[in-house]
């Protein structure tokens, strides 16, 4: 004879497990849904030993040849699949509420072996290994006890459950949830991709509000400059006024051309591309109103995504130190660390610069952290500020398809 016990209020949420009903002497729902579990503990812990000995065994055995350590990550990544069906038996049988792991970004760009090296530390993988070796003795022992307290000890037999399914809830919630570092890291991408994205449209404006003002508009106007000498040369007018349109529209094109490679410069300037951060870097600093030292100490070039933030970076930099500085004299030093590359831009000017200081600061501060790059401010004021920041190096690989269009000469 069974008892029905009401509930005894809303699942608790913060706990990770539903509020569950005290143990009775009466074998109710939760005691049996609690049977079940541990009966079921015996075939689910066969089924994941076995699959964690021929992973292991198969994985680690052939690790000396090319195949053993795929083999691996993909036997971490089919781990994964049985502690998903581990925490649904324990959330529909005991109660439990455990998060599911955000999956692996293996669709990224980074290639094979990154992904390789990533499936291989996955502690979500390996916490699921370790659950289901220990599984197995935990696995015959409750099956035996239950199984013998159904005939035997029936009358206790929901305290026993209780006991038992509590160790049970304590091995899901500290082996089977997600892994904090791993779940932190994730958010941090994805937030990094939302910045890149939003600056890649910001961008993408930007560079469309500069044709159709400048380039666009004066090409509109050299059109209808020469629509109109046109006209004049068919009437038979060819006198000093088609001479002054034409050499008027000769002066629209070369201001257009001007602009056309400014606007390019801003996309991605030849000179980085062809000399690399220290030409490039030393342009920047021509077109600066104060004097400025450049230093650059690199062996190499970085890849050209990294250079390409580092000029920028610079290039803004240098651009508030014109406007908002009153500096006598600035320098910026380039050079690399072990696997990051440093800048630091450095003024004499009257400092206060902050990242809600309305110069931009904010913006290059979420580029860099979007590479996982550091950018830090020391202003105090009355001077002077230096200003550094830090990006990831990696190598350059030259990809000539890639490389951007040149504007022809004069």
């Amino acid at each position: 004879m069974t008892e029905r016990i009401p509930p005894t209020g809303p699942p608790d949420r913060t706990s990770g497990v539903d509020r569950l009903p005290p143990a009775r002497f009466a074998l109710d729902k939760q005691t049996w849904k609690e049977i079940a579990h541990l009966l079921a503990n015996l075939p689910a812990a066969v089924l994941g030993f076995t699959y964690v000995m021929v992973v292991l065994s198969t994985g680690v055995g052939l690790t000396v040849t090319v195949v053993g350590l795929p083999l691996l990550a993909a036997g971490l990544l089919g781990a994964r699949q049985l502690g998903k069906l581990e925490r649904a038996r324990a959330r529909l049988l005991l109660g439990v509420r455990v998060d599911e792991p955000s999956p692996l970004p293996l669709r990224g760009r980074d290639g094979f072996f990154a992904h390789l090296w990533m499936a291989l530390k996955d502690p979500v993988g390996w916490r699921t290994i370790l659950y289901d070796l220990i599984r197995l003795p935990w696995g015959i022992l409750t099956f035996t006890i239950t199984l013998t307290s159904l005939f035997v000890l029936w009358p206790v037999l929901p305290f026993i459950a209780r006991g038992l399914t509590e160790v049970d809830r304590a091995m899901v919630r500290g082996l089977l949830s997600p892994s904090e570092d791993l779940e932190r890291r994730i958010a941090e991408l994805e937030s990094d991709r939302g910045v890149v994205v939003d600056t890649a449209a910001a961008d993408l404006r930007r560079i469309e509000r500069d044709l159709h003002d400048g380039a666009q508009a004066r090409l509109v106007n050299l059109a209808m400059g020469l629509g109109l000498a046109k006209e004049k040369l068919l009437e038979g007018q060819a006198d000093d006024t088609v001479a002054a349109m034409v050499d008027e529209a000769h002066g629209e094109v070369k201001l257009a051309l001007q602009e056309l490679r400014d606007l390019a410069r801003g996309i991605h300037p030849a000179v980085l591309t062809d000399r690399g951060l220290d030409a490039a870097l030393s342009s920047v600093a021509s077109r600066c109103t104060v004097p400025v030292k450049v230093t650059a100490d690199l062996e190499s070039r970085p890849a050209a995504a990294i250079e390409g933030i580092a000029y920028f970076t610079v290039s803004e930099l240098l651009q508030n130190v014109s406007k908002h500085s009153a500096a006598r004299s600035a320098s910026v030093d380039v050079w690399r660390t072990d696997e990051r590359l440093l800048i630091q831009v450095w003024d004499d000017g009257g400092g206060g610069a902050s990242l809600d200081g309305g110069t931009g600061m904010a913006g290059l501060a979420d580029r860099l952290g979007a590479v996982d790059g550091l950018f830090v401010i020391d202003s105090p004021p009355g001077g002077p500020t230096v200003i550094t920041a830090e990006l990831p190096w990696r190598d350059r690989d030259v990809d000539l398809r890639h490389e951007p269009a040149r504007w022809p000469a004069r």
